[in-house]
Parts: C-alpha cells; sequence; structure tokens
C-alpha cells in the first residue's frame, strides 16, 4: 500500500485543522478552490469525506491544496509532521489590555459610580463620549460578534446581495416608513476648539418618517447606508424617535455637544446609534454573500465601488465578516483625532478619540496619509511596532478621501499579521524580528528582508488579501504608539522630543550608580 493510501486519514485530519486555523469553513474551502482551478476543485461533501477519511484525495488535488495553504505538498502525507495547533489566547487579543480591578475594595459598584462621573467632570469627557468608549470595548473584546443583530438585519433583507437604493427605498415603505427631502447646504460648526465644515444628512421623526438631504442623491453608497440605519430603528426599537441624527463633521455629527458626566440617556442613545449602524451593514453586506464577495475580489476596498458600499462600509464590515479575526479599523481627521475605531487585533491606538495628544508618531501609514497633500491617495504599508520586549508585525490599507461636507480624512483598514505567520511557519517570531532589526539598522525603516517577504507573502495568499503583497514593494517602517518612546535612533521626522526625564528611568539609572560604588 502507497504511503499515499496509509496516510490518507491522518491526510484528513491535517486539512481539518488547517481549515480550521485559518477560520473557513468546507464551503469556503471548496470556493476557494475552485478559485484555483476549477476542474480539480473538490465540492463540500467531497472535502467533507476527505476530513473525515473515507475518501483519499489525489495527488492532483493534494497539490490543489497544498498550493491554496501554501504547504508542500509532502507535508499532507507526512506523518511525522506536526498538525498545526489552534490559534492560543496569546494570538487573539481584543482591543485595549485589561487592568485588574485591584484592591477590589477600591473598585466596588459605589466608589465607581461615584468616580466615574467625577473623572468625568475632571477631564472634560461628555457622557456620549465615554458611552462610545465603552461600546467600542464591548465590541472589540466581543469580536463584533452580534449576531441577534446579524439575523435581524438577515430577515429584513433576506440575505439579498446586493441591495440597491430602490431596494431599501421599497424596503422602508414596506416597514411603513415615509421618505421627505430637504435642502440644508453644510455650515460651519465646532469641533472641539476646532471649525469644521458639517452638513446634516438626515434624521428620523417618530412615529415613522425619514427626512434625507437631497444632497445623498448624489451618493448613492451613503444614502443607502443612512436609508438601511433608520430602517433599524423602525425595526429594532419600534421608531419612537430615540436616535441621534445623521451629520458629517463638526458638534452637529459624530461629537455632540454636552456637559461632561454621564446619564442613562447618552448610553441609551449610543447603544442605539450602534445597533442602527450594525445593523445597516448586516443588511447591506450579509454575511456569507459578502464574504464570498470578498474572496472573489482578494478583500480590495476599490471592489466597493462595483455595488455601490462606500469604503468605509467595506473596510467595517470586512473586518466582521473574514474568517481572519485579528483586524483593526481607523477613521482619521486631521490634525489628529480618530472619529471611529475597532481594534479586534489589539493594535495601539496612533493617538486619541476624545482629545488630541502632544506627541503622535508621523510614521503610522494613517497619520502620514491624513498629512500628505501630494501623492497616491491609497497605499498600503507593513508596520513593526515594539511591545515590551517584543515586536509585533502589522500591515493596512489606508486611503484619503472626503466626508459629504467636504472634509479630507482618512480610512485606514489592518491585519496583525504574527498569527497568520504562525499558521504558516514555525519560524514567525523570527521574521517579525528580522524585519525588526533591519529597520532599526536603517534608521527606522527598511526594505523587508527577502526570507521574510517570501513568508508575508505566502501567509497573504492563504489570507486572500491583495494589499499584503502589494505593501511588499514598499519599506517597512517601525511605528509606535507615542513619538517620545520611539525605539529609533534618531527622533522621528515631526515627532517633539522633550528633555524631560521619567521619574522611574531617573530611578533605575540611581540604583545601578549606587551598586556601582559598592
Amino acid at each position: 500500500m502507497s504511503l499515499h493510501l496509509r496516510n490518507s486519514h491522518l491526510l484528513g485530519s491535517k486539512l481539518r485543522s488547517l481549515r480550521k486555523t485559518h477560520g473557513l469553513t468546507l464551503e469556503e474551502l471548496s470556493a476557494r478552490c475552485i478559485q484555483l482551478d476549477a476542474e480539480r476543485a473538490p465540492s463540500v461533501s467531497y472535502l467533507s469525506m476527505i476530513e473525515c477519511g473515507k475518501r483519499v484525495p489525489s495527488m492532483e488535488l493534494v497539490g490543489l491544496l497544498s498550493t491554496l495553504f501554501q504547504r508542500d505538498a509532502q507535508w499532507f502525507l507526512d506523518a511525522s509532521a506536526p498538525t498545526p495547533p489552534p490559534a492560543s489566547a496569546e494570538d487573539r487579543p481584543g482591543g485595549a489590555a485589561t487592568v485588574p480591578f485591584e484592591p477590589a475594595f477600591l473598585f466596588s459598584r459605589e466608589l465607581l459610580q461615584a468616580a466615574i462621573p467625577e473623572l468625568l467632570a475632571q477631564t472634560g469627557t461628555t457622557g456620549r463620549q465615554f458611552a462610545h468608549l465603552l461600546i467600542r470595548s464591548h465590541q472589540e473584546m466581543s469580536r463584533n460578534d452580534f449576531p441577534d443583530l446579524e439575523r435581524a438585519a438577515e430577515q429584513v433583507g433576506e440575505r439579498r446581495f446586493p441591495l440597491g437604493v430602490d431596494d431599501l427605498q421599497k424596503l422602508c415603505k414596506h416597514h411603513g416608513l415615509t421618505l421627505r427631502w430637504f435642502d440644508q447646504p453644510p455650515i460651519l460648526a465646532m469641533d472641539g476648539e476646532h471649525e469644521l465644515r458639517s452638513v446634516l444628512r438626515s434624521f428620523y421623526d417618530s412615529p415613522s418618517t425619514i427626512y434625507l438631504n437631497r444632497g445623498l442623491q448624489q451618493h448613492p453608497a451613503r444614502l443607502k447606508f443612512d436609508l438601511a440605519s433608520h430602517l433599524a430603528h423602525k425595526v429594532l426599537h419600534g421608531g419612537d424617535g430615540l436616535k441621534s441624527v445623521h451629520a458629517t463633521g463638526g458638534q452637529a455629527g459624530d461629537s455632540p455637544k454636552g456637559a461632561a458626566g454621564l446619564s442613562p440617556q447618552d448610553v441609551l442613545h449610543a447603544w442605539r446609534d450602534f445597533e442602527c449602524s450594525f445593523f445597516a451593514g448586516a443588511l447591506l453586506a450579509p454575511k456569507v454573500p459578502f464574504r464570498r464577495f470578498l474572496t472573489r475580489e482578494s478583500h480590495r476596498i476599490e471592489a466597493g465601488e462595483k455595488i455601490e458600499l462606500a469604503p468605509a462600509m467595506v473596510m467595517r464590515r470586512m473586518t466582521k465578516v473574514s474568517p481572519y479575526p485579528h483586524w483593526h479599523f481607523f477613521d482619521a481627521y486631521p490634525p489628529g483625532f480618530l472619529r471611529a475605531v475597532y481594534r479586534g487585533n489589539g493594535i495601539p491606538l496612533p493617538w486619541g478619540n476624545m482629545a488630541q495628544v502632544s506627541d503622535p508618531c508621523p510614521h503610522w501609514a494613517v497619520f502620514r496619509m491624513l498629512h500628505r497633500t501630494r501623492g497616491p491617495d491609497r497605499g498600503s504599508q507593513i508596520s513593526v511596532l515594539r511591545e515590551g520586549d517584543r515586536f509585533l508585525l502589522y500591515c493596512c490599507h489606508s486611503r484619503r478621501t472626503e466626508d459629504m461636507a467636504g472634509n479630507p480624512h482618512v480610512l485606514s483598514v489592518g491585519v496583525d499579521l504574527v498569527p497568520a505567520l504562525r499558521s504558516h511557519t514555525p519560524a514567525a517570531d523570527e521574521i517579525v524580528d528580522s524585519i525588526a532589526q533591519a529597520c532599526l539598522r536603517e534608521g527606522g525603516e527598511a526594505r523587508i528582508p527577502d526570507e521574510a517577504a517570501e513568508a508575508i507573502r505566502g501567509a497573504a495568499k492563504v489570507l486572500n488579501i491583495a494589499w499584503i503583497p502589494e505593501a511588499l514593494a514598499k519599506p517597512a517602517r517601525i511605528i509606535c504608539p507615542r513619538s517620545s518612546h520611539c525605539p529609533r535612533q534618531e527622533a522621528c521626522d515631526g515627532g517633539r522630543h522633550s528633555g524631560a526625564r521619567e521619574i522611574t528611568d531617573l530611578r533605575q539609572e540611581i540604583i545601578r550608580k549606587v551598586k556601582r560604588g559598592r
């Protein structure tokens, strides 16, 4: 009996483990095989029988699977080759790092209820801002998993994809909603201490009227989102009117003006805004059909133009429907505000979304594009970030665009490459370190070493993300949460390094001096 036949059961076990490691269903694995070779691609049922050891794949099919997963064909037949382990807890951070509530007596419910309003008042943080922060943390820790909202949207839209403006209008009519149009040009509004153009896009008037700015008729993707979001309010909340207006820019938009402090109404409005936004995404881009669409288009953001989906919608929804969970998304406005954030991969924030920080690292792709008035309006970048004693590796794709009021901003979506590399090769940590050391030797940015580039290219093929190999044509860059903590030997361009000393550093220096003097 041939080695191929004797190891058929082991081959099926390896295939199942490898498929689950990459978050693929049998249907998705079959679709990916069809993309590579429609004639040799196995059906879903045949793949299931291979995994159960009931069928022995031909060597041609083994070759196809090895190409898809970027493994040597012999690996599937080698009994001594290890099966890929499932992603560890270390590979699955979500959002910001948590802190222990110790000692427990200082974090009692009563003390927090008294301290949080005082903290908000002292920092000038509005209740709505704090509520959005809580919701964002919940969203990141749950990995964007809100099945009730998904099901509600799928019941309304019946998973039809794509939906046009006419389809949305018919759905609104079916649910008893009336559309009214108004004319309102952009106005100059305050956004904190800055003036910013703002435009009122739409709003919901209870019990069943949607008011829409006529300017939306020139932007079908935005019109579709507003209609879907207001429809969500009718479906989820009965159209009681407790919903924020849709506006772009300024205080009329995403940064509502209000006194510092926290009220139940702030939390209710923020949560409902999130529910309506998530529902709109699930209605316009249902999980299964949209995942198939992204697979066909290799996760290219510009593919959304074919179906009248805005880049922000494509990026946001991509972080949810992709089988790979390690994503982040930023929507940045000048001079340095993040209007929208999602960090399913735990990447540190380059600057704040409540207040502008004084020393943002200028090497983040989103920051560079935000302040670059010339050159391409889109691009990809591979970045190395140091966290403690280890280096992390990210790849992002960023696009400069304008909102409906004409304000420039940058959208950026990205992935943590380390979990993908660990699924692809046991030398993942060494690959990341080789890129980091090359950047450090070259003053902060460097061409990615050939061996590392080949590993990233292989992982990108498995992820089926086209803009990762595109980033390999450019140097990798070191980034950091703050320019004052940059690991580069020389100061960052645009980063102001203070001469002030950290007390903790001074303490360690004194200890070393005293010990040397003994």
